[in-house]
């Protein structure tokens, strides 16, 4: 274990993830964000039809203008957000201001939009760090237009999409079939399986701790379970408004959504549900496991109570005998008989071990 990892434990603060609860639980929606500046802006184009796949990298915006009425179906991946460029980017392609302000946003609840026939997504995909055992979220918008996907990514270094890209240049895929409408539900389908595997590391910590709280409840087990009830609350919070999404596009009657394609949809929903069922158990297990260190720490204090108790009531009859023989009169009984300290002695341990009999025989310990 890194050196970092043993302060995690030494140090209260970073035992207990006070700074990680500021993260989760201090949002506000209302208050402007200021990104950090981007560095650099990625731009990944796929352009394709059931015979054609044309993959392009640019590192301006103004190279993908040409996508808009080009006759192929378009899937814009835009990596690095810098205000400039999305306004940009909207303005070119029909996206309504109050889109671009919420690609611009952070901390923004998912949800989805429908403004002037453009379908618009707003969720968080989800990775789990092992070296911290937490939950990061990165916020990603995506926009459903006329024969093009247009995706906003913060991270440029990370995304789920990979097998959407690999499916895209095998010429058979059901994704170079069908309209944009199915090129945005792939997209969602991995957003959501991926939910299930920072689940499953997830599942594994909480197996791990709730051995630990059985075999041994300790405070650093304690400062574990709330570090990861937490990390469960940052689950919760994505998974549920994401069922409500991918509700909202089932309903939706736009012209971009093909019946085809709503089968596909319902499936991303099934999932959702699930996971979000997933994510109630998690929770519920966690509040069992702290009822269980709760218990374990009473169960401990009792039985070194009763061990005090016991050792007290063992006690008790030499320290009446000891205060007795040394009391300050002038007549003791056996005062100077040269047998009377073994005859005390004798009752001293005799005593206790009849005592120790009796509680035996009548099962207290």
């Amino acid at each position: 274990m890194s050196p970092r990892n043993y302060l995690r434990y030494i140090l209260p603060d970073a035992l207990f993830g006070t700074e990680r609860t500021k993260e989760i639980l201090h949002v506000n929606p209302t208050v402007e964000y200021v990104r950090k500046p981007v560095e650099r802006v990625h731009i990944s184009v796929y352009n394709y039809n059931e015979s054609t796949l044309e993959v392009e990298q640019f590192d301006r915006v103004e190279d993908v203008y040409y996508c808009k009425d080009h006759g192929l179906i378009s899937w814009i991946n835009i990596d690095g957000i810098r205000k400039e460029d999305v306004e940009a980017v909207c303005a070119h392609f029909g996206i309504h201001p109050l889109l671009a302000e919420d690609i611009l946003s952070c901390n923004q609840r998912p949800k989805m939009d429908e403004v002037e026939g453009v379908l618009y997504c707003l969720l968080n995909m989800l990775y789990f760090n092992k070296d911290e055992s937490s939950v990061e979220q990165e916020q990603i918008s995506v926009v459903l237009g006329r024969n093009f996907v247009i995706t906003f990514q913060e991270d440029p270094d990370r995304d789920v999409f990979n097998p959407v890209r690999e499916r895209l240049r095998m010429a058979n895929s059901k994704v170079r079939q069908r309209p944009a409408d199915y090129l945005c539900y792939s997209l969602l389908d991995l957003i959501v399986d991926n939910y299930f595997l920072v689940m499953e590391r997830l599942g594994e910590k909480i197996e791990d701790l709730e051995e630990e709280v059985v075999r041994n409840a300790t405070p650093i087990a304690m400062a574990r379970i709330t570090r990861l009830r937490k990390e469960l609350i940052v689950l919760k919070r994505n998974i549920l408004p994401v069922r409500d999404l991918v509700a909202a596009i089932i309903r939706s009657e736009s012209d971009l959504l093909d019946e085809r394609t709503e089968k596909y949809f319902k499936d991303v929903y099934d999932h959702i549900v699930q996971a979000a069922d997933l994510s109630e158990n998690y929770r519920d297990v966690m509040t069992s496991m702290q009822d269980l260190y709760i218990n374990n720490v009473n169960l401990k204090m009792n039985e070194v109570m009763k061990v005090m108790a016991i050792v007290t009531c063992l006690l008790a009859p030499a320290t009446v005998i000891g205060g007795i023989f040394g009391m300050n009169f002038d007549v003791i009984p056996m005062l100077h008989n040269k047998w009377g300290f073994f005859i005390s002695v004798g009752l001293m341990l005799f005593i206790p071990l009849f005592m120790v009999r009796i509680f035996r025989r009548r099962g207290w310990f």
